[in-house]
């Protein structure tokens, strides 16, 4: 795969190829996630395609209780994969974290022991907060995607999910995957 060009105010980049991105945003995740200075922030970290850290304040509890509840579902409707939240995932734009990813064990097998995902996991969730813009969100469904995603999903404020493949990335649709995965979940009132 070729390298990428992109102009910006300051001059021409050339910006390195998917693999080559893949072992800077190793390096440089391997670094954040060792670093006590970030361990005690409370924000949620990302990262950029050039290594720099993307800050987010840190989510609700209510942003919990949905990864909570869609690992709970995914767990107990697809048994035969392993479900990690707070999912670190390397993509052509730096690391992304997903709320909830869900993979075959043999995918994940094989990315034991990495620091990040360079392949996404099979469906890839994300929670949304009062922060979060349905463009970004576009955006990392996109990068998603692109790594090797089959579904992504959003649950939305009021609880709603809404799923889409990777062969209609713009088009809501039913999970393959999981078709049995409630369009709305339960909101339990404190």
């Amino acid at each position: 795969m070729a390298s990428a060009i992109e102009t910006t105010p300051q001059g021409t980049i050339d910006l390195p190829d998917i693999e080559d991105q893949h072992a800077f945003n190793l390096a440089v995740w391997e670094k954040a996630i060792a670093d006590p200075e970030l361990a005690r922030i409370e924000f949620r970290i990302e990262t950029d395609r050039y290594g720099n850290y993307i800050m987010a304040p840190p989510p609700a509890p209510e942003h919990g209780e949905g990864q909570s509840d869609i690992g709970f579902y995914l767990r107990t409707l697809l048994p035969d994969g392993r479900v990690i939240t707070e999912c670190p995932i390397s993509t052509s734009e730096g690391v992304r974290i997903a709320d909830v990813a869900w993979s075959t064990r043999p995918r994940r097998r094989a990315q034991r022991g990495q620091v990040c995902l360079t392949h996404a996991p099979e469906i890839c969730v994300e929670i949304f907060s009062p922060s979060n813009t349905r463009r970004e969100m576009r955006e990392k469904s996109a990068l998603y995607f692109e790594a090797g995603a089959e579904e992504v999903w959003f649950c939305d404020r009021g609880r709603r999910m809404t799923f889409f493949l990777k062969d209609a990335p713009e088009t809501p649709a039913t999970s393959r995957l999981c078709p049995n995965f409630p369009a709305q979940l339960e909101l339990e009132e404190p």
